[in-house]
């Protein structure tokens, strides 16, 4: 047996140990090992094409049908690509209802901006199409709640583009951890000090050619173009609003919480939350701040956060490492590790990649194991799971209270940097209306969040 395979392997097994990926979810639509498994992509940027074109890659019997996107730049350039790595044509469409009408295609790879990652994943699985969707998976409480549900009724496979889920190195930190050698867990930190500049909105023009603006803002309210929040080629800066996204604690940061969340054992919701945020650094116009620093209750220990756009001297995990596991990172200025504070020792832990070491008393190297970016590993996974029809790593309902952090540490931020109290069974505030209103969100006429899904 190759490495690939006994690592795949593991994770599997240990996953079905750890998370419950046993939970069979009968259907119809359920396919063997030799079936061809037909798949779509809504949302053609470079993160989405080059995740489902590796997932084809490893994967054996997958074909990527349709492509859809309101970039016609992007759109053409995911055709191309498809074809000219895949060696076959996929259709384009606009309108992400003709995949959802498609009765040949079984599973949608969603890599919109956020704000549509609720809306679409809700439609998929009403269409009877397991999903795979990026993150954050969702842009508040309710929307997240609406997901889980969503997969819940239609029985369908909601893979969260959580990939650290998938990492072996992930699951031995999980296990080292429920084995008690860290001892009791006394605090978690978690960093995603990123370094930035500051940032001022580009003024309005008219809607160029290529988008369709209307569907691009979808759920989100109509106002005029800007080429800070839509790029032809690129990303485009909507990170640095509300509408459509939760900041960058929702972009990198939401891997390194999840990331903790996991290897402690999933614990629920916490019972309180406090932020403080603001764009005191470079007073820029971004609605999402360039610093927050969160505090969670969890009863037994409090989980933190920082998270910044203005640390330019903090890196990422460098890309060697991040495929060599044999290194270790730079712990010190490592921009987006974990810190798990035991009573038996530290752990620092690496978000793709970087492994996990544990320290004890004069910075001892008490326990290690190296880990690779585990992107392969959670793709392999998604399909699999639509083959077995087990729940995969980054199921819905635990990626969801992950993301649920994002939102209790940005909505604390958006009423004015307090305290907020939180009923984890009713996903709730009780001492903030205001947090609750930003918890439901906006929703235009036409795309609204469904009541009943």
């Amino acid at each position: 047996m190759d490495r690939r395979k006994f690592i795949r392997r593991g994770v599997l097994a240990s996953a079905g140990m750890a998370i419950g990926a046993n939970v069979f979810l009968g259907t119809s639509s359920c396919k063997g090992a030799n079936d061809r498994i037909t798949l779509a992509l809504i949302g053609c940027g470079g993160r989405g094409l080059g995740c489902i074109v590796n997932c084809c890659k490893i994967n054996e019997n997958i074909v990527i049908k349709t492509v859809c996107d309101v970039n016609k730049t992007k759109l053409g350039k995911a055709a191309s690509e498809i074809e000219k790595t895949l060696g076959y044509t996929s259709k384009q469409v606009e309108d992400m209802k003709e995949i959802f009408d498609d009765k040949d295609i079984d599973a949608v790879w969603i890599a919109t901006p956020e704000h549509w990652h609720m809306l679409a994943t809700v439609l998929a699985c009403q269409a009877g199409k397991d999903v795979y969707v990026e993150k954050n998976p969702s842009i508040n409480i309710m929307e997240g709640r609406k997901m889980v549900e969503a997969a819940n009724k239609y029985k369908r496979i909601v893979q969260v583009g959580f990939q650290n889920r998938s990492a072996p190195y992930a699951l031995s930190a999980r296990q080292y951890i429920a084995n008690g050698k860290l001892g009791k867990i006394v605090a978690v930190k978690c960093y995603n000090m990123l370094g930035g500049g500051k940032w001022e909105e580009k003024p309005e023009t008219p809607v160029p050619a290529w988008l369709d603006w209307d569907k691009w803002l979808g759920p989100a309210p109509m106002r005029g173009f800007s080429p800070s929040i839509v790029d032809e080629n690129g990303r485009g800066d909507w990170l640095s609003y509300w509408a459509y996204s939760g900041g960058g604690l929702a972009d990198d940061a939401s891997h390194v919480m999840d990331l903790a969340r996991f290897v402690i054992g999933d614990p629920g919701h916490p019972k309180s939350v406090y932020g403080w945020g603001g764009n005191h650094i470079f007073g820029g116009t971004r609605e999402t701040p360039e610093y927050q620093s969160i505090v969670y209750d969890f009863a037994t220990f409090t989980l933190s956060c920082d998270n910044a756009c203005a640390t330019d001297y903090m890196t990422k995990t460098p890309g060697d490492i991040r495929m060599d596991p044999t290194k270790f990172p730079n712990w010190r200025n490592n921009s987006t590790r974990t810190e798990i504070y035991g009573t038996e020792g530290l752990m620092y832990l690496g978000r793709h990649g970087g492994g996990w070491q544990v320290l004890g008393p004069n910075n001892e190297i008490v326990a290690q194991e190296g880990g690779i970016h585990p992107d392969k590993e959670h793709q392999i996974n998604f399909i699999e799971s639509l083959r077995s029809r087990k729940q995969p790593n980054g199921n819905a309902e635990e990626c969801h209270r992950s993301a649920v952090l994002v939102h209790l540490g940005n909505t604390a931020y958006r009423v004015g940097n307090k305290q907020l109290l939180f009923d984890p069974a009713t996903e709730k505030f009780t001492n903030s209306e205001e947090a609750n209103v930003i918890a439901k969100g906006y929703y235009r006429k036409g795309y609204e969040m469904p009541e009943n899904v």
